[in-house]
């Protein structure tokens, strides 16, 4: 243990060498309103969790020191080659965080970056392991709404401030063309739809959660609504009773195991939404278009669902939004294998 202490000490002095005078510093605002100071050139990031990843991958890949979590194999090929075999480096935030402070100052990072909530829990780590560590920790908010300001932000912070105005645009295109969708869609008219995660499909989000604010956003109505403020909104335990009783028309998930099943389960057949085959699939490859994890990687799914959700209102040519999106945002050109991989499993989502 004194051993242990001791590394990290040595550790912690070498990771805020540039705090000293070393590199030259300048001072960010990042989303929770925080003052940090940050080398004026950053190279490597340490991404604090999953979401974080995704952000830094699809702005500047060449400063990632590795992934949360290895890319499984069937994700690798939608990767660009030079990040598929990055080392997996743990997480410091969300459940099963795997990082321990040792590690992270090994790998030499510049900075670390979290995305996702900026809520006190998440500040008050980002202080303590900056404190701890001498690295500087940014937060930036990661509610869907504000996805360009985070990809202008970040942009910014990371030198690439047009990558970060490229991608924040077409965020923002996305936006606005279901907003016009939308607009003339009375809420009572709109699908009610129930988010299945998990092989039973009985975990999902309440409305309002960071896991479900994709349905919500393409105009969906959450059917797990406690319609009490004042709960915590995130994922929750449901019951194969309760989605009965809801009785959504619409059910979204990203489960292979839940939907290869849904149909020939006699309770689930009783849903109105399993009876009328309006059971729709999320490819995942490399990451999920509805969450796992809700990052940046959900714009595309976005799309995908607000043309599920309104065919005759939201048009587009799905085979080459996924082909644009890709190559904008993953650095990956799709062959066409992989290109028909994703397009019949979000085509053959519904039965």
């Amino acid at each position: 243990m004194r051993g242990a202490r001791a590394l990290l000490a040595t550790l912690c002095l070498a990771g805020a060498g540039w705090l000293a005078g070393d590199v030259q510093a300048r001072t960010v605002v990042d989303s929770a309103g925080r003052d940090v100071d940050v080398p004026d050139r950053i190279e490597r990031v340490f991404a604090a969790g999953p979401p974080a990843s995704i952000l830094l991958y699809v702005l500047a890949p060449d400063k990632m020191t590795g992934w949360p979590r290895a890319p499984h194999e069937y994700e690798r090929p939608y990767l660009a080659e030079p990040y598929r075999n990055l080392p997996e480096t743990g997480r410091l935030t969300g459940r099963g965080g795997t990082a321990n402070l040792e590690a992270v100052i090994e790998s030499r990072p510049d900075l670390i970056l979290d995305f996702g909530s900026i809520r006190d829990t998440y500040v008050s780590l980002a202080q303590r392991v900056q404190a701890q560590t001498g690295i500087p920790y940014v937060l930036i908010d990661g509610r869907f709404e504000n996805t360009p300001t985070a990809l202008r932000l970040l942009g910014d912070i990371l030198g690439v401030p047009e990558r970060g105005e490229a991608l924040a645009t077409y965020v923002e295109v996305v936006f606005g063309e279901i907003d016009d969708a939308l607009a003339a869609v009375p809420k009572a008219r709109r699908p009610r739809v129930y988010l299945a995660r998990g092989p039973d499909g009985l975990e999902t989000g309440l409305k309002g959660s960071i896991n479900t604010e994709i349905i919500e956003r393409a105009g969906g109505r959450n059917v797990a609504d406690p319609g009490d403020e004042s709960i915590r909104r995130g994922l929750v335990q449901s019951s194969i009773e309760n989605v009965i009783v809801a009785n959504p028309d619409t059910i979204v998930t990203w489960d292979r195991t839940f939907f290869s099943r849904v149909f020939d389960d006699p309770l689930w057949r009783t849903v109105e939404a399993v009876r009328a085959g309006r059971v729709f699939l999320g490819p995942t490859a490399p990451f999920g278009w509805i969450d796992r994890p809700p990052s940046v990687n959900r714009i595309i799914g976005l799309k995908w669902l607000a043309g599920m959700f309104y065919p005759d209102r939201v048009r587009f040519d799905l085979r080459e939004e996924v082909r644009r999106f890709y190559q904008l945002f993953y650095h990956v050109t799709l062959d066409d294998e992989r290109l028909d991989a994703l397009i019949e499993w979000a085509s053959g989502a519904a039965r």
